[in-house]
């Protein structure tokens, strides 16, 4: 069972489940449907395991040339190819009907375009073009808009407000990775943008203009009035730190720096959600 958990990608289910969770709380106007919640977040985990197992299957011969990945389930040989196949169709098919069934089928059809994304165009590009990162960032960021529409069942400007929040931050994120383990990428193929411009200007700047971006994009909630003050101001702090560590890389291009902002970007998003919540929860109380 632990073989077939890590086959999941955990890190990336944790990730989908947080962000549907922030867009059901977001999207809900009085009360949390408790049950609704409980039935959202079991097909997202099922889509979000499916899609990372089918991941694995697919790149399995890649991750074992990595450092990075040659300790997963597949190369290890602790799990079949086809074992894994077989885990990741279930879950991915088990996961689109019964979002389909237990919530809607808008809900339900973009966790089938999420895995579409990911297994079908992300995967693939990722052997083909330095632009693999904002490419995998479209169907990374599509969680929040299931949390939405499961309870909204409508897509509306509020709700991609938050699709826009997850898009941008990924790409600083995925792009510390990058840069830290360049020659793994190297070796496996993979045109990543450090990859094919090693001195790290590209990568920098486009970690800066991210970070930037970031900061008025994630006031947008507030904006839309799905947040209040205490959001806009967190959000804005949270920001400028997250900003300094990117500043912090542009000036120097190390590995030392490159692992901080990663660590920096994984505190900076569950604490963007924790103050969504909060503001939630006070709307809630008062």
């Amino acid at each position: 069972m632990r073989n077939f958990y890590e086959l999941s990608k955990p890190g990336i289910t944790y990730l989908a489940l947080t962000t549907t969770f922030a867009g059901f709380a977001l999207g809900s106007v009085n009360s949390l449907d408790l049950l609704l919640l409980m039935h959202t977040l079991i097909g997202t985990a099922l889509i979000a395991a499916g899609g990372g197992s089918l991941n694995m299957v697919m790149e399995y011969e890649i991750d074992a040339l990595m450092n990075r990945t040659k300790l997963r389930p597949i190369p290890l040989g602790k799990i079949s190819y086809h074992d894994g196949l077989l885990f990741g169709i279930l879950c991915s098919v088990t996961g689109i009907f019964y979002l389909a069934q237990f919530v809607n089928l808008l809900t339900s059809v973009l966790g089938a375009a999420t895995i579409g994304g990911y297994l079908f165009i992300y995967t693939p590009s990722k052997k083909i073009t330095s632009l693999s990162t904002i490419i995998g960032s479209f169907p990374g960021a599509v969680p929040p808009l299931m949390g939405w529409t499961a309870v909204r069942n409508e897509i509306s400007i509020e709700a991609w407000t938050l699709f826009a929040i997850l898009f941008i931050w990924q790409i600083p994120h995925f792009l510390s990775i990058a840069w830290m383990y360049r020659k793994d990428y190297e070796r496996a193929g993979f045109p990543f943008l450090p990859v094919i411009e090693p001195e790290g200007k590209s990568t920098s700047f486009q970690i800066l203009i991210h970070c930037i971006v970031l900061i008025p994009t994630s006031i947008l909630p507030t904006i839309f009035q799905l947040t209040g003050k205490i959001y806009f101001f967190g959000a804005i702090v949270i920001g400028l730190g997250f900003l300094a560590y990117g500043i912090l890389l542009v000036k120097d291009k190390s590995n030392t720096n490159a692992k901080r902002l990663l660590l920096a970007s994984i505190v900076y998003f569950p604490l963007l959600i924790a103050l969504m919540m909060l503001d939630k929860i006070m709307v809630y109380v008062l």
